[in-house]
């Protein structure tokens, strides 16, 4: 869409000495040619690169893919007016990983080259990630109203049909017919297990304080024993990260739902042959970092624990995306959809969120546990 100068646009076409280093948005000047004529220092950072090694060297080669960022600059360049795209997909060379920017390209004439414009970027990457959490939270409310429905209209009706398959059972005296009867009722009882499964633990959190290397340590190793031939699992803890106020159980079943997911993930690629032969094949990743000032939901903390699990497996499917922590909702044939609703569902008792990031190759699934004041031991 088109779009009028931004306030820090303007005051550089008018003044073209005043962009500032200081400026938390990134700009940068590019040429006819998409070579760089100027970044500053926020740019630097942005794009992992200097100004002094980008200067004169193409756009294209400090972005994996430039095609987006090329149709906003060559949208600029055609009509020879400002034009602004949101949420543009970027991921620099020399950068840490994907991220979500909004984004003005407008002439520079200033510039003394023919053609040149000049580009505002401004990163959305938080924005988008309070969105996503938002819906997550709002998932996680959905389904437990939609479980407790669930309960109260399976729950009666099998205890019903257990109890008729009982009295049935013992009017039977042919030992062969009463197989059929032991069945209805194993049947019965599983289904039962499975609503309370859904329904998670009935008690409030049993809570102490924990180091939570060794809670992820206990599920690595179950996870070895579980683990594919010739699966890696490779651990990259912060042993900085102080003790954590939670309950046992409960997170060490959140860990193992996330790290049996990345298992059947890596047991998929395995079996699509996605891994180069003589290479490394499959590989998880358990990996610990402390993160600060992150929001979880509306709430903000100051200190956050990040616990992930990085599977370099197909990816998740695009269409189970926005619903992959519904109950019932899986991608595998022979799965229940039950594990990561379950598992967000018991992170969610300590306060806690898990989000993720996916791509074919990488998928980052990661549990966010807040310190609270009982587990830093301040006062307020």
């Amino acid at each position: 869409m088109a779009a009028q100068p931004s306030n820090l646009m303007a005051s550089v076409m008018a003044d073209p000495g005043r962009i500032l280093d200081g400026l938390s948005t990134s700009v940068l000047i590019v040429d006819r040619d998409r070579s760089l004529l100027y970044l500053n220092v926020s740019a630097e950072t942005l794009f992992g690169v200097s100004r002094n090694q980008a200067r004169g060297r193409p756009l294209a080669e400090l972005l994996e893919d430039s095609a987006v960022l090329d149709a906003v600059i060559d949208r600029a360049a055609a009509t020879s007016r400002p034009f602004s795209r949101r949420e543009l997909a970027l991921r620099p060379i020399y950068g840490d990983g994907e991220l979500i920017v909004d984004c003005t390209v407008a002439p520079y004439e200033e510039s003394g080259a023919p053609g040149a414009v000049m580009i505002e970027i401004s990163d959305a990457t938080q924005h988008q990630r309070i969105t996503r959490e938002t819906a997550l939270l709002t998932q996680i409310g959905g389904s437990r109203l939609m479980i407790r429905q669930l309960a109260h209209e399976i729950k009666n009706p099998l205890g019903g049909l257990r109890g008729a398959a009982q009295l049935l059972a013992r009017q039977l005296d042919d030992a062969s017919m009463r197989e059929y009867t032991t069945v209805i009722i194993s049947e019965a009882d599983r289904l039962v297990t499975l609503v309370d499964t859904l329904l998670g633990p009935g008690h409030a959190p049993r809570k102490e304080s924990i180091n939570v290397h060794e809670l992820i340590q206990h599920v690595g190793h179950l996870l070895a024993a579980d683990a594919p031939p010739g699966v890696v699992i490779d651990r990259d803890y912060d042993p900085s990260l102080p003790p954590l106020h939670l309950d046992r159980n409960l997170i060490i079943q959140a860990m193992l739902n996330l790290g049996r997911n990345a298992m059947q993930a890596i047991a998929q690629g395995l079996s699509q042959n996605i891994y180069p032969t003589g290479g490394r094949g499959g590989r998880l990743v358990l990996r610990t970092r402390a993160l600060t000032n992150v929001n979880i939901g509306a709430r903000r903390h100051r200190l956050v624990a990040s616990v992930q699990f990085e599977d370099n497996g197909p990816g998740v499917p695009e269409h189970l995306r926005d619903t992959l922590f519904y109950p019932l909702v899986t991608g595998r044939a022979d799965g229940t959809g039950l594990g990561l609703a379950v598992a967000q569902d018991l992170v969610s008792r300590h306060d806690g969120l898990i989000e993720f990031e996916s791509r074919p190759g990488q998928t980052i699934f990661t549990i966010l546990l807040p310190f609270h004041v009982a587990d830093t031991g301040e006062t307020s």
